[in-house]
Formats: C-alpha cells, structure tokens, sequence
C-alpha cells in the first residue's frame, strides 16, 4: 500500500470538494417542502389505514361476542 504525503492528501481532499455541485438554496428549499409534503401524505395514509382496520376489527369483534 503506497502511503501519501500528509499535504499531497490534503490537496487530493481540497480538489475533490471542489469537484462537487452545491445545490442552490432554491433547490434546498423545494426539496425540504417536497419531504415535508409527501411525509404528510404518508402520515394521513398510514392514519386512514389505522383507522379502517380498527373499524374492521371492531364490527368483527361485536359480530363474534354476539
């Protein structure tokens, strides 16, 4: 394994981070909107499903008992 020079690592880093694309703070913004949205489909989702097994389960239990 070939060992690097401490500086010569840290120019490798140096070059490397400046290889990468920021996103733009608009980019950032529609991004956090778009999580918060489609985490709160998923919760209204979840809820729905929640609630008709619940009713399911109940009419299925008030059938058994009598």
């Amino acid at each position: 394994m070939a060992t690097t020079n401490p500086l010569q690592f840290i120019q490798q880093v140096r070059t490397e981070v400046a290889k990468v694309v920021w996103p733009t703070r608009r980019e950032v913004l529609l991004t956090t909107v778009m999580v918060f949205i489609l985490a709160a489909i998923t919760a209204v989702f979840f809820s729905l499903v929640d609630l008709g097994i619940r009713a399911g389960l109940q009419a299925l239990l008030a059938f058994v008992s009598g």
